[in-house]
């Protein structure tokens, strides 16, 4: 778990930065609301803090606690930095663009553009769940397209939940937060994640299970299901010892396409071989039964009722 009081504290300076608040962070990190000290643009921050393995000193440095935590911590330095080189290299208008990268205070950071809008949260609430289908068109393939992007490239975003879904104030969808994300070969048996959110992180999220991009369907699909249920999902694991989720295309037939509703049942199978493979078979099976709707942002339909 982190350690707010580990944090930078407002107003600390490094590299041209300039901190303002903590608002976020896990087991291996901790994530700033900053800005650019020249230009005064908003910026996020995401420090390496591998919260096990370092203490913070006087004047904001981090050090290994000793001689046995330096090479944990240096092999997961070098693979932060790495990661870091490699999304900033994706540009994708549905993911949040990591902007710049740098080594300071004996640590690595990297930089992504802050946005302005509301994130998936607000919709729900203000919907009390109930989110039409309309709207789940005009909010999720655009996200997929983006989360494809990121599988292409061997990265998995393992933290997707309506809190990391932002919805720009030009309807525009962007999934949010590199805060867990992680560069892993499809197929490969993880040891798992300590930055993830209960209810929609997948069983193979929690243990030595084999990840790939059915992780991030998994967590998409379950928030695609709070959208149209208005409840918050239980955590899999939960699940693996009782299933207590009736699916979505008996319990909502009467106000969701059959293609719609079988999509998200699909995507949240526990077993990750009976999920959607890809970015791909998901979109198919999402809109198999009625064509997409023509172009209108997700305020545009939430403005005029559909919402």
């Amino acid at each position: 778990m982190s350690d707010p009081e580990k944090a930078l504290k407002r107003g600390y300076l490094v590299e041209g930065y300039r901190i303002e608040k903590l608002i976020g962070g896990g087991g291996f990190s901790f994530v700033y609301l900053a800005y650019h000290v020249k230009t005064r643009v908003k910026v996020v921050i995401k420090e390496y803090f591998p919260h096990d393995l370092v203490d913070r000193m006087p004047g904001g440095r981090i050090i290994p606690r000793s001689e046995g935590t330096q090479i944990s911590f240096q092999i997961g330095l070098k693979r932060f930095f790495s990661e870091a080189m490699a999304l900033s290299k994706l540009k994708h208008p549905n993911i949040v663009h990591v902007s710049n990268f740098f080594r300071s205070a004996g640590t690595v950071f990297m930089v992504m553009d802050y946005e302005e809008g509301r994130d998936l949260r607000w919709f729900i609430k203000r919907s009390k769940g109930k989110l039409k289908e309309p709207f789940l068109l005009s909010v999720f393939p655009p996200v997929l397209e983006g989360l494809r992007e990121l599988h292409q490239n061997d990265f998995l975003h393992l933290d997707i939940k309506p809190a990391n879904i932002l919805l720009r104030s030009s309807g525009e969808p962007l999934l949010l937060d590199f805060g867990a994300v992680q560069q892993v070969k499809p197929g490969t048996r993880y040891r798992g994640v300590q930055t993830l959110t209960h209810g929609y992180a997948p069983p193979e999220q929690y243990s030595e299970g084999i990840m790939g991009p059915w992780s991030d369907i998994y967590s998409l699909g379950m928030t695609m299901r709070m959208c149209v249920t208005g409840k918050h999902p239980p955590p899999s694991l939960e699940r693996q010892q009782k299933e207590t989720l009736t699916k979505v295309a008996k319990t909502h037939a009467r106000k969701y396409s059959k293609s719609m509703l079988d999509a998200i049942d699909w995507s949240i199978e526990l077993e990750h071989q009976k999920r959607p493979k890809d970015v791909d078979e998901l979109l198919t099976a999402m809109t198999a039964e009625e064509p997409q709707p023509a172009r209108r942002s997700a305020w545009g339909w939430l403005v005029r009722g559909v919402g």
